[in-house]
């Protein structure tokens, strides 16, 4: 006869009462569980620097895009259809702008988004005049998705005065022109000012057009839209 030892006597204990058929159940259940698991496809973020409609992130945008008619200063539809794409980060700043005039009762209403540099050549050989064009060998930020040409309108869909009409190429355009109402001051005011607010720069010339403050770093496009 041989002694056990006290470990000797626990490990006889535990593999007399250890129960086996818990270990089959856990081999034949773990492929069930594991069949279950469904793998969900994320999409990649978008980048900032990426076109995109601004349809698809906001409808709180009014939109009477000028180059998609002859309701212009070229007199010409340049556009085939009425579009406004933007860099994915002038789209962001865009709508946090607009989300503040919705606040004060106003909604932002759109002229012009992004521009593809054939257009601007087209637009360049009806009026080849740098005071009104930009010259395509150079581009504007336009045509790099980082600029907007804009107006206010109020709840009802009217547009606020802004002293003159859109592409006015006259001193009175100016944020600098001051022999205007009081009405009209407040009104360019306001659209400057929150803009300013939310990552936009001035044209200083031109009281409807703003720049994403990092628009001129953005590289010349060409990018083009589907007409449906």
């Amino acid at each position: 006869m041989f002694k056990l030892n006290g470990l000797a006597i626990l490990l006889l204990f535990f593999n007399s009462c250890k129960p086996k058929q818990m270990v089959a159940q856990v081999l034949t259940e773990a492929p069930k569980t594991a069949a279950k698991v469904k793998v969900v496809s994320i999409p990649n973020p978008v980048n900032d620097t990426t076109f995109v409609s601004i349809k698809e992130y906001s409808s709180d945008f009014v939109f009477d895009m000028k180059y998609a008619s002859p309701d212009n200063f070229l007199k010409q539809q340049v556009y085939d259809c009425a579009e406004c794409f933007l860099r994915y980060a002038t789209i962001k700043k865009l709508i946090n702008a607009n989300n503040e005039f919705i606040t004060r009762g106003f909604r932002i209403k759109l002229y012009d988004c992004y521009r593809p540099l054939d257009i601007q050549k087209k637009m360049w050989k009806i009026v080849s005049n740098p005071m009104y064009v930009a010259d395509p060998k150079k581009g504007s930020i336009h045509n790099r998705g980082g600029a907007v040409d804009i107006t206010l309108v109020d709840k009802n869909g009217n547009e606020l005065d802004m002293g003159t009409n859109f592409d006015h190429f006259g001193k009175e355009a100016g944020h600098n022109y001051l022999q205007l109402s009081e009405n009209v001051l407040e009104n360019r005011t306001l659209l400057r000012e929150v803009m300013l607010n939310n990552g936009f720069t001035a044209f200083e010339s031109e009281w409807w057009h703003y720049n994403s403050i990092d628009g001129n770093l953005l590289p010349l496009a060409n990018f083009k839209w589907q007409c449906n």
